[in-house]
């Protein structure tokens, strides 16, 4: 079977824009990790990455979880998501992004001027 060189080229075309696109989104992620006081390296370990991403969102750790639950891991991964924007000041619009178009929404929060504000707020004693 003999592959047009065309063929071939484009193929090796999507791969290169494929293989820049995940550069892009790893580093984008590694620098919100690094942001929020985790560690960058975290942002490219499977189940671990959305461990720190949880504790990010200001979440207890049993979120995790609840993730491996098929349509619930959906619904926590938009909360995660909503939280995540809020954590860094950021409004609804941003967490839609960040459901949506994670592979450009984490790449603006990470290098842009975002700052990470903190999960929940101190108790309040009386």
């Amino acid at each position: 079977m003999n592959i047009h060189p065309f063929l071939a080229l484009l193929g090796f075309f999507f791969f290169l824009v494929w293989l820049v696109v995940m550069v892009v989104v790893i580093a984008g992620l590694w620098k919100v990790f690094v942001k929020a006081g985790q560690p960058g390296w975290a942002s490219i370990i499977p189940i671990y990455n959305t461990y720190c991403l949880i504790k990010i969102a200001g979440k207890e750790w049993w979120w995790l979880l609840l993730c491996f639950i098929p349509l619930v891991g959906l619904i926590i991964f938009i909360i995660i998501s909503v939280e995540v924007a809020k954590n860094f000041g950021k409004g609804g619009g941003f967490a839609v992004g960040l459901v949506f178009l994670p592979f450009i929404f984490y790449p603006i929060l990470g290098f842009g001027d975002a700052t990470y504000i903190g999960g929940t707020p101190p108790p309040v004693t009386a």
